[in-house]
């Protein structure tokens, strides 16, 4: 949607229970706040209901002005280093594979982990944070409750800021293509 509601999803996930407030990393230059990552534990859940623990990585912005400087990069090792030290043994999110492959994420497919509907989902990836992690770990990955948020809480929580015009970025184009991309 125009406009989109990452900064709706961001201040629920700091009063969610599921958010991991250690894990909740901002990235500055020049004295000004250019990009952050947050953390939320997930579950990966069997077809037995047998289920394992995980993160969910997300959302991840950096400014416009301040992409292809390598800010998201730095934001994802430090959270994943983090998240290892913290004894986490893997991580997940829902984006671009073109992207998050050079951060050393893989499809989830790879692992066994399909979305929560139960398709392989191409947006989907997964990195082991401690080797072998994942080895006897299948099923579905079920992100926080706090992902489905409502668009009409959205609208009033946007109504509490400045009015800016909502426009649709080319990058939305590729997140739809990127969504849709499913299969059994």
């Amino acid at each position: 949607m125009p406009g989109c509601e990452e900064h709706y999803l961001a201040h629920i996930l700091r009063k969610h229970r599921d958010f991991v407030p250690e894990l909740d990393l901002v990235a500055e230059a020049e004295g000004r706040l250019v990009g952050n990552v947050m953390c939320t534990h997930a579950r990966i859940v069997s077809a037995r209901e047998t289920a394992w623990e995980t993160l969910c990585l997300g959302p991840l912005g950096v400014l416009p002005e301040y992409q292809r400087y390598g800010v998201g990069r730095i934001l994802v090792e430090r959270v994943t280093t983090l998240a290892s030290e913290m004894g986490f043994g893997s991580i997940f999110l829902y984006g671009d594979p073109s992207y998050y492959r050079r951060l050393g994420f893989l499809p989830g497919e790879q692992f066994g982990i399909r979305n929560g509907e139960g398709q392989w989902a191409a947006a989907l990836q997964g990195r082991e944070l401690r080797p072998g992690a994942l080895e006897k770990v299948e099923g579905r990955f079920l992100e926080s409750e706090a992902f489905r948020t409502d668009p009409e809480a959205a609208a009033r929580f946007d109504r509490t800021f400045p009015e800016r015009e909502k426009k649709w970025l080319p990058s939305q184009d590729l997140f739809l293509e990127l969504v849709n991309m499913v299969r059994q």
